[in-house]
């Protein structure tokens, strides 16, 4: 295995300073808020297609409109405020994406009204505690996984939509539901 040092990074990280400190401090950290959670997981499928860094640059323009991604605010939104988000630079002006954050909001209240939090839904997946893995190389890193795909079936059952399998897996290394930090990364913990 690979020695960590502090000037080595995932290699998937660019010299983006924005990119650079999401690695540094979000990408893999362990996350158990609910709204948190749902946060990503939007932005995740907000992504579909795109790169991340996309995403993070436009990151603020979604909290923005989205009300900080407080769902019980976001499943009020109606037509008229989709068609009005679609023509909006700050943000993917994908109908199919927006319509799908305000129809995950709903999915959301819905969980939660039936008694369990968002937080212990998802973490389920993982049997509580993040999967710690031992990858050498970016190209070991694999797109989806078996629980990537039970969480994606599990939330488009329950309603969700934007969640593939492929989604999920990058929705679960972002939130640190995974560790996928390459072995000579200085943030693998071991």
């Amino acid at each position: 295995m690979a020695i960590n040092n502090k000037n080595n990074r995932c290699k998937w990280v660019t010299e983006d300073p924005l990119y650079i400190a999401y690695h540094d401090t979000e990408w893999g950290v362990p996350q158990y808020d609910s709204l948190n959670l749902f946060e990503m997981l939007c932005l995740e499928g907000q992504q579909a297609g795109l790169s991340w860094l996309t995403i993070l640059k436009k990151r603020d323009n979604y909290r923005k409109i989205f009300f900080n991604f407080n769902p019980y605010k976001i499943y009020k939104l109606k037509n008229e405020d989709i068609e009005k988000f679609a023509c909006d630079p700050g943000i993917i002006r994908h109908k199919g994406k927006i319509s799908a954050i305000v129809n995950n909001a709903k999915m959301y209240v819905n969980l939660e009204k039936s008694g369990e939090t968002f937080s212990t839904y998802i973490r389920k997946f993982v049997d509580m505690k993040p999967i710690i893995n031992s990858w050498e190389t970016n190209s070991d890193i694999p797109v989806q996984t078996a629980q990537s795909i039970a969480l994606a079936k599990s939330l488009k059952k329950n309603g969700f939509k934007f969640v593939g399998p492929t989604i999920c897996y990058a929705f679960m290394q972002a939130c640190g539901l995974v560790n996928d930090h390459i072995n000579s990364c200085m943030f693998k913990t071991q």
